[in-house]
Order: C-alpha cells, then sequence, then structure tokens
C-alpha cells in the first residue's frame, strides 16, 4: 500500500549539531526506524502506512543520507555520534520510551543503542543486521563472511563514490532494485525516488563515511580487542525481534549463532526465502512479525 501524501509529514529537527528530515505518520506511541545503506527514510514506506494507523510511526533519514546533515569528517560518522542522533531525535519528539525497528546499517546503530540506552527502549526489531561481536566473529573466523563482506573494504576507499555513481548509480540499481523491478515490488517511480535520494549533493559520500568510520577488528586492520572485551558491555537487556532473510548474500545466517549469549530476551524469525532487502519483498510478512511482537 503506497504511503499517501496526506497522511505523511515530512519535519525536520535541529538535533545532536545536526538537521535531520524524517518522515512522520499517526499518532500515539513512537514507533521509529531506522534504514540501511544504501537506503533512506523511504525504505519503510510500507511500515508507516502499516504502523501509522496505531502509533507515530517516524523514519528519518540518518546522518549523511538524502535531507539531512552530511558532516564532512568521517569521524563524525562513529556509532558513538549515530546513536546520540536517536535518542535525541526521540526526545525532540516527546518521548522517552519508544520502539525501535532498523536494517542493516540502521540496525547496527541499533544495537548499540539498545545496550547504551536500554532504558529507552520498550522493545527492540532488528532486520538483518548482526550483533556487532558475533559479526565480528564472523569476520575473523568464518571464510564465507569474509568473503561477503569484501564489499565493505571496498566502501572504505576513496575510489568508491566514482563506483558507485557510475552509469546512473547502476551498481547500486543492480543490487538493490533491478530483481524487485523484475518481480514487480518495486516501481519506477521508487528507482527514481533511489536515485534522486543518491544524487543529493554529499549523500553518496555520507553514506558511505558509515564503512570508513567503522573498526571491525583484523578485517579492517585494527586489533580484535572487542571480542575479549567484558561481555556485559555488549548485552541487549531489551525484549528483541530478529528478522532475517536467509538468503541474505552480504550478511550470512552464521550471524544468528550465539546470539542469545548477549540477548537474554530473543525471539528469531528466519524467513527463508527472504534476502537482504526481505523488507521490501515480504513487506505483509515483516509487519505482521513485528505488529505480533509489539503487541503479543
Amino acid at each position: 500500500m503506497p504511503l499517501s501524501k496526506n497522511m505523511s509529514e515530512h519535519k525536520y529537527a535541529d538535533v545532536n549539531n545536526i538537521h535531520i528530515h524524517y518522515v512522520t505518520v499517526g499518532k500515539g506511541k513512537l514507533i521509529m526506524f531506522l534504514h540501511g545503506f544504501p537506503e533512506f527514510w523511504y525504505e519503510w514506506k510500507n511500515q508507516l502506512t502499516e504502523f501509522g494507523r496505531d502509533y507515530q510511526a517516524v523514519a528519518p533519514d540518518m546522518r549523511g543520507y538524502n535531507l539531512s546533515s552530511k558532516p564532512a569528517e568521517v569521524e563524525q560518522y562513529r556509532i558513538k555520534y549515530l546513536i546520540e542522533d536517536v535518542r535525541a531525535l526521540a526526545e525532540h519528539l516527546g518521548y522517552k520510551k519508544f520502539i525501535l525497528v532498523a536494517h542493516d546499517w540502521g540496525g547496527a546503530v541499533a544495537w548499540s543503542f539498545a545496550m547504551r540506552y536500554p532504558e529507552y527502549l520498550e522493545k527492540l526489531i532488528i532486520i538483518n543486521a548482526p550483533h556487532p561481536v558475533i559479526f565480528m566473529r564472523e569476520l575473523r573466523d568464518n571464510p564465507a563472511q569474509q568473503k561477503a563482506s569484501q564489499y565493505i573494504l571496498v566502501h572504505r576507499t576513496p575510489e568508491a563514490e566514482d563506483i558507485l555513481a557510475r552509469n546512473n548509480y547502476e551498481v547500486l540499481v543492480s543490487n538493490l532494485l533491478e530483481d524487485g523491478i523484475n518481480q514487480g515490488y518495486f516501481t519506477k517511480e521508487d528507482r527514481k525516488a533511489y536515485i534522486e535520494a543518491w544524487s543529493q549533493p554529499g549523500a553518496l559520500t555520507g553514506g558511505l563515511n558509515y564503512y570508513r568510520a567503522t573498526h571491525l577488528g583484523s578485517f579492517t586492520g585494527e586489533s580484535d580487542d572487542s571480542l575479549s572485551a567484558n561481555p556485559s558491555l555488549f548485552m541487549v537487556k531489551v525484549p528483541t525481534l530478529v528478522i532475517w532473510g536467509e538468503k541474505d548474500k552480504w550478511l550470512l545466517t552464521g550471524n544468528l549463532e550465539g546470539l542469545e549469549k548477549y540477548v537474554p530476551d530473543l525471539t528469531i524469525k528466519r524467513i527463508p526465502d527472504g534476502s537482504h532487502w526481505v523488507i521490501h519483498e515480504k513487506p505483509g510478512l515483516v509487519n505482521s512479525y513485528i505488529r505480533e511482537f509489539i503487541e503479543g
């Protein structure tokens, strides 16, 4: 169901020293949606329609993306700043307790937010985004995940913008949109919306800076310290649902193994024929899992 322009409002919040664009639908308890790379608020259009009926459903453009601020320094894309964006936006909206739903890089931010600020979260829903300690383990020990993650090293290079922008964003279109256009769950309008977002000045660099700012142990040339760090620092003390499209070619199912050690109140829903883009492929199923979890 498309997002009605009458129902949705585009707004801005000046928080945490940046300007965040967000879309909001409905009234009630806050449910916030965090997108991944290379998407923007629009990733959640089906969820905004569905959950905006009963909640205040909000999807921001994360810093660096589309219509939000794009700080120039790579350092400004460290997780410590990204989680403060989330907290500050929730408080700007008038909430100190909310439900957080997140995918891919949004999920990386959401995991860290839940570790740092569990008191803000009623429930956490993660879609195809690994817990940071488990992802470090997989990058260290699992050759299949090492191979699947080579794109991260490409995204960290100075050439990444040129590679992704070439031929009207051909790489991004083929990875994100092509299957959906062929199968009918993406339209030409969706394609136009994504290309417009990627074409915002500095937007590709903003998204890529998440990769440049992250430390992934030996995989990105740093020490594997966090794997031996105190596990209690990485505990998620929030009721958590993890939805995982098992055909994800970038984030493999090994990222689910041992997750309960860090997330005691954990529900996992595996979608065997879902890919990394399961939110788009099966919005009805994803929405039903989210609703069942937050209302059950």
